[in-house]
């Protein structure tokens, strides 16, 4: 683990992720999986979130109660596959504003190319999670970010599944202030920029295409 750099290694995420990693794990099994393990890494990239105090009164006493300081968060989804992790996230955190951005490659410069953008208000006040279930080669990912810094986000933090070394370097050269939280770095990228071992196209085990 370095500071740019998380991977989480409690059991339940390392469990679920070598379930999701089996070719025969049904399309419905997938997703609840992807639901409940996003939960489990929204824990850790949340760590830091700052606190203040509210006076409230219990059955018993009043008191200084705990409780999320700032703005409500942002989760922005790397359209598609990054919406499989929303819906767990978003039942940690139900208060958190949602964003989009849908990027493709084109098939000619193989540079990610933005069909979508559309975020939350006042980036610069808020914490941005950026999720997306795969960092293979980091250039969506880096796109994204480079958009949402030029909308004013500062405190920007990036969540995957998986990653792949070439795109935490990637990620890290372009945003060294971003931190990355994964449930592992797998081997490498093959010849089609997957990630090996991997567990697929995430989109479409999620959504059931191929």
């Amino acid at each position: 683990m370095t500071q740019h750099l998380t991977i989480v290694h409690h059991p339940l995420v390392q469990h679920k992720l070598s379930i999701m990693r089996d070719k025969s794990t049904s399309t419905a099994g997938f997703r609840r999986l992807l639901r409940e393990i996003s939960q489990l890494l929204a824990y850790e990239i949340t760590r830091e979130i700052p606190l203040t105090t509210r006076r409230i009164e219990t059955p018993l006493c009043e008191m200084d109660a705990p409780e999320i300081d700032g703005k409500k968060l942002a989760l922005v989804s790397i359209l598609r596959a990054g919406n499989g992790l929303l819906d767990g996230i978003l039942e940690l955190i139900p208060a958190a504003r949602v964003g989009f951005v849908g990027l493709y490659r084109d098939p000619e410069t193989l540079k990610p190319v933005q069909y979508y953008y559309k975020v939350p208000s006042e980036l610069e006040d808020r914490m941005v999670i950026v999720v997306d279930p795969m960092l293979a080669t980091g250039n969506s990912s880096v796109a994204a970010i480079d958009l949402l810094k030029q909308s004013g986000a500062r405190n920007i933090r990036f969540l995957c599944l998986l990653a792949a070394p070439e795109g935490v370097k990637r990620m890290a050269e372009a945003h060294p202030d971003v931190p990355i939280v994964t449930a592992a770095v797998d081997e490498r990228l093959n010849d089609h920029g997957y990630i090996v071992p991997g567990l697929g196209d995430a989109g479409d085990r999620m959504f059931g295409t191929k």
